[in-house]
């Protein structure tokens, strides 16, 4: 199960039911957990956790330190849920004092080759990266999102759930969940209804989603009378809760 010239620290936790491959490195306070599979020269760097079911392929590079100038070697975390899937070359870095101090990665994530995640970026369950997608710090992606190849997100941007980024997308504010975002700088495009659909969302509520939305951005009206329009016109069903809450809570600013 562990090929010989792997390296692996003494102190390293792995469990038995772990493959490693050819030349891989495991660090010093490790810890990989059942089920898992590390592949050739890929590089497992301290205070890393990999839960079970995950595969990580060649070349892969997960808990190196931030890539950040206030980084003086604390002691901070990269956590990969149970399933995920972490293709060649993929780079993941451990949190900063500035942030919690960990990087968190949600259960069956699927990160394409190259994708980078900067420290203290925390994504939900089933997100996509195509190929290159690229995370700067102290981002959050919710469940279900799909980021596109070549997509660039500034920090402390957050992605709602189900949201969709067009390929080569370069995203400055907060991106509503459910909807799909494109461009440079991006822009909404509409409601995500085929991934909404893909997702087994009901009509209804599919439905809900689009008149929510409708009177956000189509209405020209400001977000206080489009709070309180929804508010009076739209069942509050759990979805529309939810995008409602995101756009209240946004620091940055949102997508329109």
């Amino acid at each position: 199960m562990i090929h010989p010239t792997a390296i692996i620290d003494p102190t390293a936790e792995v469990d038995p039911d772990v493959t490693i491959g050819p030349y891989a490195v495991i660090a010093a306070d490790v810890r990989i957990e059942a089920g898992t599979t590390i592949g050739s020269h890929a590089t497992i760097e301290p205070y890393t956790t990999i839960g079970t079911n995950c595969r990580i392929f060649p070349h892969a590079a997960i808990g190196a330190v931030p890539q950040s100038l206030k980084f003086k070697g604390e002691k901070t975390f990269v956590k990969i849920g149970n399933g995920t899937i972490v293709r060649e070359f993929v780079t993941i870095h451990r949190g900063t004092e500035e942030g919690d101090g960990i990087t968190k990665i949600g259960e069956k994530n699927f990160l394409m080759a190259y994708t980078h995640i900067a420290h203290d970026c925390k994504t939900g369950r089933g997100v996509i990266f195509a190929n290159a997608a690229t995370l700067a710090g102290h981002i959050t992606v919710g469940n279900f999102a799909t980021i596109g190849g070549l997509v660039a997100i500034h920090q402390f941007v957050r992605i709602g759930n189900y949201a969709f980024i067009g390929g080569t997308s370069a995203v400055t504010k907060d991106i509503p969940p459910y909807v799909i975002a494109s461009g440079d700088r991006a822009k909404l495009f509409g409601l995500n209804s085929v991934g909404l659909q893909r997702h087994n969302f009901s009509k209804d509520t599919i439905a809900l989603l689009k008149k929510t939305y409708r009177i956000l951005f189509r209405l020209g009206l400001s977000s206080n009378e489009a709070m309180d329009r929804i508010e009076a016109e739209v069942e509050q069903i759990p979805e529309v809760v939810n995008f409602i809450d995101f756009i209240k809570s946004s620091e940055r600013g949102f997508t329109r």
